[in-house]
């Protein structure tokens, strides 16, 4: 029982496979879910802000193209772990940074 309830997801990278699987994938979109503030306060290059927070989250989600994959992270990988469970309800490809922006290798 505590075994389903802690196991790693399949989609949980640690940063060196996250920023691998990145680069290596095409279609390939980065997305920070952190508050605009915390993104204007410095971001992975390239990435672009989806706050998991605001009131319209769920409906750009369901917006966003079905054939790319998406690579999701935030401060710490709490909220990007969310996120990327309701992408995969949504039928969306993601994978999260565990760990959060701290853990992508610069």
């Amino acid at each position: 029982m505590f075994n389903s309830i802690f196991s790693k997801k399949e989609n949980d990278l640690d940063g060196k496979n996250f920023k691998q699987k990145f680069e290596t994938t095409d279609k390939a979109e980065l997305i920070d879910v952190r508050t605009p503030g915390e993104f204007s306060s410095g971001s992975i290059p390239g990435a672009k802000n989806l706050d998991l927070m605001a009131p319209d989250f769920q409906s750009r989600v369901q917006k966003l193209d079905k054939d790319k994959t998406y690579f999701l992270y935030c401060r710490s990988g709490n909220r990007s772990g969310s996120a990327a469970s309701l992408f995969e309800k949504l039928g969306l490809k993601s994978y999260n940074l565990v760990g959060g922006i701290g853990a992508w290798p610069r």
